[in-house]
C-alpha cells in the first residue's frame, strides 16, 4: 500500500500534463461567456462550452479534494486505497494532455486489398466505432477509466460510399465529444480480418485489409488559412440513408484543395450551405495536420496517396479462423474475445496504446 507522501509525489508529476494552473484560469474565462445574454442563440456552442464548464469544474475539484485529503495526518488504509484509485484515474487522464486531445475526431474508413471481403470488411469496422461511441454515452462500460471521458459523444456520418455488391469502399465519420481524438487516434492505421469469406463459392479462407485515418477536427480559425482560388467545389446529388436514389436533393459537396490534392466530399443530409461549411472544416483540419506533421507516411495518406491498406503494415489483426484473437502489433495486447471486441469494447486496446512508453 502506497504513503500519502508516495501518491502526493505521483500528483506533482502529473500536475503540469494536467495544466492545473492554465484549467482554473480558463474555467474563469469560461465562467465569463457563460454569462452573456445571447448564449443560447447557438444552441450547440452553448452546449458545448457548458460541458467544458462542467468537465474543467468536475477535475478541479477531484485534484483540489485529492490534496486536501492527503494532507490529513491520518488516513485509514479503506481511505488510501480509495484515494489511490483517484490518483491512477488522475495519472491516465493525464495521458490524454496532448494539443487536439480533448477534442472532436474525424474518422475515415478505407476499404483495401480484398475485393468485397474487404468492403465488407470497412463496413464491419464501421459497426465497431459506431458501437463504442455507443457504449460510451450510455455508459455500458463505465468501469474503465479511460471510457468515462465519453458520456457525452455523439457520431454522425458525413459521407459513404457503398460497393457494388456488398460493404462500403470509404466512410468519414464526425465524432463530437470529450477527448475523441484523444482516445481515437490510438485506431489509426491498417486493420487485417483472417475470416472464411462469405463471398467465396467454397467459403474459402480471406484476408482482408482497411485502413482507418484519425485526425482531429481544428477549430477554423485556428486552422490554416485557404484561399479560395485555390478550391474546385462540385456540388452532386446525395442518396438518402443506405445510398438508397430515395429523397435525394443536389446538397452533396466536394471539395477539391488543388495544391495538395487533398479531396474532401460532405453528403449529409443537410443543407448545401451546412455540407460546404463542414467539408471546409474537415478540409482545414486535414491541411492544419499536413503542416503540422513529420511522419512523411501519414503525410501521403492525408493527400490521399498513402499505400492501400495490405499485408506487412497492419496495426491489429482480427484473426476469426482458424482461431480467435484479436492482436495489437504495436502494444502485443491481445485477446480472444473477437465478438466483444467487433461489438465495440476497444477500451483495453486503447489503454494500451496510450499507456506505452512511446506515447505516455
Amino acid at each position: 500500500m502506497p504513503s500519502t507522501s508516495t501518491l502526493i509525489s505521483r500528483l506533482n508529476a502529473i500536475q503540469s500534463n494536467l495544466q492545473i494552473d492554465q484549467l482554473r484560469s480558463e474555467l474563469t474565462l469560461l465562467r465569463a461567456q457563460a454569462e452573456a445574454p445571447d448564449l443560447w442563440s447557438d444552441q450547440e456552442a452553448a452546449a458545448q462550452l457548458l460541458s467544458q464548464i462542467a468537465q474543467s469544474e468536475g477535475l478541479l475539484r477531484q485534484w483540489d479534494d485529492l490534496q486536501e485529503l492527503l494532507s490529513l495526518e491520518e488516513v485509514s488504509e479503506d481511505e488510501l486505497a480509495q484515494l489511490e484509485k483517484e490518483v491512477q484515474q488522475l495519472e491516465r487522464r493525464a495521458l490524454l494532455s496532448g494539443q487536439y486531445d480533448k477534442g472532436n475526431a474525424l474518422v475515415s474508413i478505407h476499404a483495401g486489398t480484398g475485393g468485397v471481403d474487404a468492403q465488407d470488411w470497412a463496413e464491419m469496422l464501421e459497426r465497431m466505432y459506431l458501437r463504442y461511441v455507443e457504449q460510451g454515452s450510455t455508459e455500458q462500460i463505465e468501469d474503465r477509466t479511460l471510457a468515462i471521458e465519453r458520456k457525452d459523444w455523439k457520431v454522425e456520418v458525413l459521407d459513404l460510399v457503398r460497393g457494388e455488391e456488398a460493404g462500403i469502399k470509404k466512410v468519414e465519420l464526425e465524432v463530437r465529444g470529450s477527448f475523441a481524438y484523444g482516445l481515437l487516434k490510438a485506431e489509426a492505421g491498417v486493420h487485417r480480418l483472417v475470416r472464411l469469406s462469405p463471398f467465396n463459392a467454397k467459403n474459402l479462407r480471406q484476408t482482408s485489409f482497411a485502413l482507418i485515418q484519425v485526425i482531429p477536427e481544428i477549430d477554423r480559425s485556428q486552422a490554416v488559412q485557404i484561399d479560395e482560388k485555390d478550391l474546385r467545389i462540385d456540388v452532386f446529388r446525395a442518396g438518402g440513408h443506405g445510398g438508397q436514389g430515395v429523397n435525394t436533393t443536389d446538397s452533396a459537396v466536394r471539395i477539391t484543395h488543388i495544391p495538395s490534392g487533398i479531396v474532401v466530399s460532405v453528403q449529409n443530409e443537410r443543407s448545401q450551405h451546412q455540407n460546404k461549411a463542414t467539408a471546409l472544416t474537415i478540409l482545414q483540419s486535414r491541411l492544419q495536420r499536413l503542416k503540422e506533421l513529420q511522419d512523411s507516411e501519414e503525410t501521403a495518406m492525408l493527400k490521399g496517396e498513402f499505400r492501400e491498406g495490405s499485408w506487412g503494415n497492419q496495426i491489429r489483426s482480427y484473426v476469426l479462423q482458424p482461431y480467435q484473437l484479436v492482436k495489437d502489433h504495436r502494444t502485443e495486447y491481445e485477446t480472444a474475445q473477437v465478438q466483444k471486441v467487433l461489438d465495440g469494447e476497444l477500451g483495453p486496446f486503447i489503454e494500451a496504446y496510450l499507456t506505452q512508453p512511446t506515447n505516455a
